[in-house]
Parts: structure tokens; sequence; C-alpha cells
């Protein structure tokens, strides 16, 4: 296993940030406006989610982590760059996209159970202009890294068009890209080193239905042959790790 607090590999992080919101209080009495719960919250607090928990995490291990990403003209846009400042990310290549929303989930949670979700966000992909200053971005710093991490959420940032560009353009430096995917069409992240889906997530994008080892290993193979990748991976949970590189 390679310990990152020794050998600070130098990551770059490309994906959706989004600001994960937990509102913590009590319920004692029943609204009179409706059978709802009233919830008097007594404390608040936001933490990075989706690729910012990647980033986060990264920077925990002791790995070297920048990030590009496309944000909006919204409080929680400034709260995400507050919360990446405080860990020592470099922001200076988040891209604010005018009328965009940034992702906020927000929970509110009482006597330890979560009670709601409310989320605020604009997921449509980004604009033609963010999308131009995002490859631009990019291919000025591809060469400072080790690997690329892309971390797709489906909240807009990671067009078919991006995504698709941000490989070739690492291919092109000899730059490996590991993917956290989204949704079923993998087609997306066609020609990248590995992707990380779950077994659930596996099983859509291949519409095989895995449940023994000869399924598991028929969407394995599928996907990476599919999507031309070096080494296929599918995470399983309890049962740990299925990794297949061509040979049987």
């Amino acid at each position: 296993m390679i310990n990152l607090k020794t050998k600070h590999p130098n990551i770059l992080v490309v994906g959706d940030l989004i600001l994960d919101e937990y509102l913590w209080g009590e319920c004692s009495r029943i609204s009179p406006e409706a059978p709802v719960q009233i919830i008097k919250i007594d404390r608040e607090n936001q933490i990075l989610g989706g690729a910012g928990n990647v980033i986060h995490n990264l920077k925990t291990l002791g790995a070297k982590v920048d990030v590009i990403s496309v944000i909006g003209e919204c409080g929680s846009s400034m709260q995400l760059q507050k919360l990446l400042k405080n860990i020592s990310v470099d922001i200076s290549n988040l891209i604010t996209e005018k009328k965009r929303i940034s992702s906020k989930k927000s929970r509110i949670i009482a006597a330890n159970q979560q009670v709601v979700r409310f989320d605020r966000e604009i997921s449509n992909d980004i604009s033609k202009k963010s999308q131009t200053l995002l490859l631009n971005n990019f291919e000025k710093l591809v060469s400072k890294y080790d690997v690329i991490l892309i971390s797709d959420y489906g909240k807009g940032t990671l067009t078919k068009t991006v995504t698709q560009s941000l490989i070739q353009i690492a291919n092109k430096n000899n730059i490996k890209v590991l993917v956290d995917p989204k949704g079923q069409d993998y087609s997306k992240y066609k020609d990248s080193f590995l992707l990380t889906p779950n077994i659930k997530e596996a099983g859509e994008a291949t519409n095989i239905v895995i449940n023994d080892e000869v399924s598991l290993l028929n969407a394995i193979s599928k996907l990476k042959n599919d999507c031309n990748l070096d080494l296929s991976l599918i995470t399983m949970s309890e049962k740990g790790v299925a990794v297949y590189d061509g040979n049987l």
C-alpha cells in the first residue's frame, strides 16, 4: 500500500463541488398548521461534499491537491471557497459562472434521525464559455500533476465534451486519469486509466445483473473493453474490490 504521507503525490481533482449542510435540533411538538414536526435548531455546520469531500480526504492522507471546477454566484459558492482555503487548497482555478447556483444539500436532523433533506442547485451543463475556460486552465496546468482525478456527481461540470477533452489532454501528457463515474453512459470516460464504480453502478452501466463470479467477470471485462481502460475496477462494499487487467 502506498503511504501518501511519505510520497506526497501531486493530484488534480476536476469535478462537481457540493456544499453539505447539517442543521441539528430537537422536536417537542407538532405544528398546528400541518401534521409535521417543529424542529428547534440548536447548531449547524457545513462541510465539503462531492468532489470537495474527495479533496478533503486526499489532503488528510497527505497528498498535495489542487482543484479545477465551476461554481456559481451565490452564498454557497463563497462558503465552498472558504472551506477549501481552510484546508490550504488553491482556489484560483475555480471558475465563477454568472446566474449559476452551486449545489447545496441541507439536512435537518433531530434525535439523531434525518428528518428531511432539501437541495438548492442548478445542475444543467455549464456554459460553453465555462467549458472553454476550464479546459484552457487544465491544459496549462496538467503537466504539473502525477495523476488526474475526475469526480463526477452529475451536477453539470463534467459534460461529455469536457470529460473527453480532459482525458485526451492528460493522455497526451502521459498522465493517468482516474474516474469516479456517474450515470449510466460511461462512454464519456473512454480512454481513462480506470473507473471506480460500485457494484450497483457497474451493473446499471453494463446492463448486467452482478450476482456471482461469472456475471462480475462479464461486467468488469465489458467496462474495460467498452471504455478502453488500462484497468477495470468495481468496488464491492464489505466484499472488497474486484480488479481486472485483461488477464484471467
